[in-house]
């Protein structure tokens, strides 16, 4: 019986576990969405919510405990710059998993653990993208056009 023995073992002994943990939060952190399998989301996203609140504190102390945790400074930056801005007047619930089916090869059940709100910075990132190729098309559609021009002035003379 697993009396009073709390978080899921994910098949992994501790210093395994732990580094997965660090590695899932770091890139949840730095990318906003990953996909993983629904077990590894679960026992990432306390944690995660763990690294937004210490980010909403703001102060030294909670910047030095998040530090010893993630991977890379550039996520520590990331968390308390534009992370805890984010869910400032949020006071819990900053992640979501969204469950996606069964994997090919060994059919574990996989998710996309992702911080509220990534969905508005997506569609963002999509117009800009449809916008970016909007205007790619519209150079090449005039640089064909310059091209046709002097052919056809050529065989007017």
């Amino acid at each position: 019986m697993r009396h009073r023995n709390y978080g899921r073992k994910l098949s992994r002994n501790t210093s395994h576990r732990r580094a997965l943990l660090r590695n899932l939060v770091t890139s949840l952190i730095l990318d906003e969405r990953i996909a993983t399998t629904v077990a590894k989301a679960k026992a990432a996203r306390g944690i995660a919510e763990e690294m937004i609140t210490l980010g909403k504190r703001g102060d030294l102390h909670s910047r030095r405990l998040a530090a010893a945790y993630c991977m890379t400074p550039l996520s520590v930056k990331k968390l308390f710059e534009d992370v805890a801005k984010r869910f400032e007047k949020r006071s819990g619930g900053y992640t979501r998993i969204i469950h996606t089916g069964f994997r090919k090869g060994d059919g574990a059940d996989t998710a996309i653990l992702e911080l509220v709100g990534t969905e508005v910075l997506q569609k963002r990132a999509e117009e800009r993208a449809k916008k970016a190729d909007a205007r790619r098309k519209a150079a090449d559609k005039e640089a064909a056009e310059e091209k046709a021009a002097p052919a056809e002035t050529e065989e007017k003379k």
